[in-house]
C-alpha cells in the first residue's frame, strides 16, 4: 500500500536527524503526565515512546494521503464546491467531505491540541510534516486540515469556558475553522480593518460588515478580527472574536480562482452576528492575530513543500522515461541541471521549514512553562526570560524566511516540472499544470513574498542572523570537505555583515529596496549550515551541501556587490524606468 511518509527518504532522514527526543521531552513535560488521567492515559512513557508514536501518526497520515486523498484530487479540482445562494451557505464537494471524515476517523483533526480535549498533543514540527504530506496529496485540502491553528489560538488565548466548549469539537472533526481577517479595503494592511464589533443592550457582542478572500470561510467556527473601539483607528482598536456559523453570517459568493479549487474562498457578510471575545479587548491584532498568522505562515511553507514534492516526482519520473535523441532526457545536460536544482532547492526549503518548526516548538513550550509553572529560582526565571526573548527574535526571522523561500521554491519547481514535460506538461493529461496553479497562491496569501522579506530583513539586519550563523560556526567538522564548506559559509556571513553595515548607513528605505537580496543571502548561509550538519551523517547530503554552497556563494558575492553599489534608480527614476502609465 502506498504511503507518502514512508516513501519520502528526505522526510525520513530529517525525522531521525532533528533530535525529536529533545522536542518530545519538552512537549510532554518530561513525561510526568503518563497514565495520570485527563486524557493522558495514552501519553508516552519516555522519549523513545513519543518518537515511535510520532512515526506511527505520520505513517497513518501518509497512508491516507496516498490512498484516499490523492486519487480524489483531480476530480475535486475539476468540480469544486457549491455556493447555495438561497441561504448563503456552501456545500463542500462530496469528496472533500469524505477526506475530512477519513482524517477525523483517524483522530487527526486535533493534531496539536492537548489530550484533555481529545487531541494528539503533537509538536508543531510533526504537524508541519503532516501538512506537507497532505499537501502533496491535495494542496487545497491542506487549507482545511492546516487551519487547526484556529483551535490552537482558542487554546492559547480564550477562557476555559470557551476552550471546554469548542476544542473537543475540533478534535473530533465535527467543526472546521477559518481566519476571518481580510476586507475589501484591508488586505495586507490589517490595521485598516473596519468590520464593526459592538455590544448590545444585554452586553453581548455583535459584528457587522464584510470580509473577503476568507479561506474556508464556510467553516463552522470563525476567528474574526473586528474594530471594537471605533474611536481608535489603528491596530489598537481591534479585538478578536469567535463566531459560530449561523444565518447572521452569509457567504455572498465563492471566489473563482486559478487553483486550490477544493478550498472554498468566501466573501462573508456579517449582520449583527453574535460573537464571543477572545482574550482581552484591543489585543486582537497586536497579539492574537500575529500569533495566528505566524503559525499559518509555517503552514503555507509546509503546503509549498508538498506541492513542490508532488511536482518534482512527476518531472523526475518523466525525465527518466522520456526518450529523445536516443537517450532519456535526464541525460541531456540542460535537463539534468534543471532536475538537480529542483531537488536541491526542495530539500533546502524543507530543511529551513523544519528547522523553523523546531524553533517554534522551543519557543512555545518555553513560554508555556513560564506561564503555567512559575519558579521561585531567580536564576532559572531569568534564564527562561532571556531564552524567550532570544527564541522570539529567531522565530521572528525564520518564520517569514521559511514562508518566503518555500513558496517561491514551489512555484519555480512546479513551473520547471512543466518545462521538463514540455508540451505534455501544459496539458491536463499530467497533474503538473494543477500543481503550478495551486502553487501560485502560496507566494500571496498569509502575506506576500514582499511582506515576508520586509519582516525577515529586520532580523537579518538586527544581529539575529549573525548570532544564529555564528552558533553554527562553533561546530568543528573532521571531514575535510565539510570543513572546507564551513569556511566558505564563514566567508558568506562576513560578506553579508559588510552589506548589512552599508545598508544600515543608508536607512530603512534602502533596506527595503535591497531586502530581498539580503534575505536570500542569509537564507543561503543558514541552509548551507543545515546541509553541512546533515552531510556529517549522510554521504548523499554531503554532495547536496557541496552543490548548494558552491552555487550559492557566487550569488552572495554578486548580491553583496549590488547592495553596496548604492544604486537607488528603481526608486529615484521610477517614472523613467517603468515608463508612462498605460492607458489601459
Amino acid at each position: 500500500m502506498a504511503n507518502f511518509f514512508t516513501d519520502n527518504d528526505d522526510i525520513l532522514f530529517l525525522f531521525d536527524h532533528l533530535n525529536l527526543p529533545e522536542i518530545a521531552a519538552i512537549q510532554e513535560d518530561d513525561f510526568v503526565h503518563a497514565h495520570e488521567g485527563l486524557g493522558n492515559e495514552y501519553a508516552p512513557r519516555n522519549a523513545a515512546d513519543a518518537v515511535d508514536n510520532y512515526r506511527r501518526i505520520l505513517s497513518i497520515v501518509g497512508e491516507i494521503g496516498a490512498n484516499n486523498i490523492a486519487p480524489r484530487a483531480e476530480q475535486i479540482d475539476h468540480e469544486g464546491n457549491t455556493h447555495n445562494n438561497e441561504d448563503g451557505t456552501v456545500t463542500l464537494h462530496p469528496l472533500v467531505q469524505q477526506n475530512i471524515k477519513d482524517l477525523s476517523r483517524a483522530d487527526l483533526m486535533g493534531f496539536t491540541l492537548p489530550r484533555k480535549y481529545g487531541g494528539l498533543n503533537c509538536p508543531n514540527l510533526i504537524y508541519t510534516i503532516a501538512n506537507e504530506i497532505v499537501s502533496r496529496a491535495d494542496a487545497s485540502l491542506m487549507n482545511i486540515f492546516g487551519l487547526q491553528g484556529i483551535a490552537e489560538t482558542i487554546h492559547a488565548f480564550a477562557d476555559d469556558k470557551i476552550k471546554d466548549e469548542y476544542l473537543p469539537r475540533f478534535a473530533r472533526g465535527e467543526v472546521t475553522g477559518a481566519m476571518v481577517l481580510t476586507e475589501p479595503d484591508a488586505g495586507s494592511d490589517l490595521q485598516a480593518v473596519s468590520l464593526r464589533a459592538f455590544q448590545d443592550e444585554d452586553g453581548n457582542w455583535r459584528l457587522n460588515g464584510v470580509k473577503r478572500f476568507i479561506t474556508n470561510g464556510c467553516g463552522e467556527i470563525l476567528l474574526t478580527l473586528a474594530r471594537s473601539e471605533p474611536e481608535v483607528k489603528d491596530g489598537r482598536g481591534l479585538s478578536l472574536f469567535l463566531n459560530e456559523r449561523s444565518s447572521r453570517i452569509r457567504v455572498r459568493h465563492l471566489e473563482e480562482k486559478l487553483g486550490i479549487h477544493g478550498s472554498p474562498t468566501c466573501e462573508l457578510v456579517f449582520d449583527d452576528a453574535p460573537g464571543k471575545l477572545i482574550g482581552e479587548r484591543q489585543l486582537g491584532l497586536i497579539r492574537y492575530v500575529f500569533s495566528l498568522m505566524n503559525g499559518a505562515r509555517v503552514g503555507i511553507a509546509a503546503q509549498s513543500l508538498g506541492i513542490g514534492e508532488a511536482a518534482f516526482r512527476v518531472a523526475r519520473r518523466y525525465a527518466y522515461a522520456r526518450k529523445q535523441f536516443g537517450v532519456s532526457i535526464e541525460q541531456l545536460p540542460a535537463v539534468a541541471e534543471m532536475v538537480t536544482d529542483m531537488k536541491i532547492h526542495l530539500e533546502a526549503a524543507r530543511s529551513l521549514t523544519y528547522a523553523t518548526s523546531r524553533v517554534c516548538d522551543l519557543e512555545y513550550n518555553n513560554l508555556r512553562v513560564i506561564e503555567t509553572k512559575p519558579t521561585t529560582d531567580a536564576a532559572e526565571a531569568k534564564r527562561r526570560k532571556e531564552l524567550a526573548r532570544s527564541l522570539k527574535r529567531l522565530n521572528g526571522m525564520l518564520t517569514p524566511m521559511s514562508k518566503y523561500y518555500a513558496s517561491e521554491m514551489c512555484v519555480k519547481v512546479a513551473s520547471d516540472a512543466i518545462q521538463v514535460l514540455g508540451g505534455s506538461g501544459y496539458m491536463k493529461d499530467y497533474p503538473v499544470e494543477r500543481h503550478l496553479r495551486d502553487a501560485r497562491i502560496t507566494t500571496i496569501y498569509e502575506g506576500t513574498s514582499q511582506l515576508q522579506v520586509v519582516a525577515a530583513v529586520r532580523g537579518v539586519c538586527s544581529g539575529t542572523f549573525q548570532k544564529y550563523a555564528e552558533e553554527f560556526e562553533q561546530t568543528v567538522y573532521t571531514d575535510a570537505l565539510l570543513a572546507e564548506l564551513a569556511k566558505k559559509l564563514v566567508e558568506g556571513r562576513e560578506l553579508i555583515t559588510k552589506a548589512i553595515a552599508y545598508t544600515k548607513e543608508r536607512g530603512g528605505s534602502y533596506m527595503d529596496l535591497y531586502g530581498r537580496k539580503l534575505v536570500d543571502s542569509a537564507i543561503a548561509v543558514i541552509v548551507g549550515h543545515l546541509f553541512i550538519s546533515q552531510g556529517a551523517k549522510s554521504e548523499r547530503k554531503k554532495a547536496v551541501a557541496k552543490r548548494f554552497i558552491d552555487t550559492q556563494l557566487p550569488t552572495i558575492r554578486r548580491d553583496v556587490e549590488l547592495i553596496c553599489s548604492g544604486d537607488v534608480s528603481a526608486m529615484e527614476q521610477y517614472a523613467v524606468l517603468a515608463g508612462p502609465l498605460p492607458s489601459a
